[in-house]
Parts: C-alpha cells; structure tokens; sequence
C-alpha cells in the first residue's frame, strides 16, 4: 500500500507526461506502471510504491464538479506547493529537466545556510509546478 504519494493535476497532460517519463528514471529510479501521453493517469513507481501520479485536471474537475470554477488564480500567485527531488549531482540533474521542457527558476547553488552541504536548483515543470533539486 502506498502511504503517500503527490498527485499532480495537469492541464497540458501530454507535455508534463512526456517530461516526467524523461526525468523521474534518472532523479528517483522510478518507472512508468501505467498510463500512456493521451492520459487521464499516469503513475510511476519505485519497487511497487507510488512516487508520482499525474491525472488530467479537467477529468478531476467533472468528477467533482468543478468545472465550472476557474483552473489557476487570475494574477500571480505564490508557490502553493513543491516536489523536492534528492540526488546525486544538483547540476545534472537540472540539466536533464531543462533538456526536456523544464524552465529554470534558480541555478545550482550551494546553500550552507540550509543545511551542511545543501545545494539545490529549482525548475518548473511543463504545467509549471516548482520543483527542487537538491543534494547534501
């Protein structure tokens, strides 16, 4: 049984799958288990636990009938949330996002003030969900 895993609602499915399906091997080890570019779902795993799900927003919208409200806030918003990705090396690893759709936020950087040894990079994926890349 999966404890806990995020589950991302996207508008733009087929960007944000093509994305993950290039990164989520190479940061987590995970792989695809079911789902295809077409959507609604998709999900990775790591040795049969969920690591990340994506599923169409506007299908979760119709199933709670939402629809009719608005997707994303009208003006700039703060970050509600963020996926936080441990690995080996920070500027890899950023590459790799950037090489398939991600936009960069903040460059690799050493964060002592964070933690001994911490060094992260944020991204943002297709749908723009912010993402931290970080080692220590």
């Amino acid at each position: 049984m999966d404890a806990l895993y995020p589950r991302l609602l996207v508008t733009r499915f087929a960007q944000c799958f093509g994305f993950y399906r290039e990164v989520l091997p190479a940061l987590t080890g995970a792989v695809l288990v079911k789902g295809t570019p077409e959507g609604p779902y998709a999900n990775w795993d790591v040795a049969d636990q969920a690591v990340l799900v994506l599923y169409d927003r506007s299908a979760m919208a119709a199933a709670l009938g939402t629809s009719d409200l608005p997707a994303r806030p009208a003006g700039p918003a703060q970050d509600a949330a963020m996926l936080v990705f441990r690995v080996d090396d920070v500027d890899g690893a950023l590459a790799l996002c950037l090489s398939h759709g991600g936009t960069p936020v903040s460059p690799a950087t050493d964060r002592p003030e964070w933690g001994p040894g911490l060094r992260n990079a944020h991204l943002r994926d297709p749908e723009g969900h912010l993402i931290e890349l970080q080692s220590y």
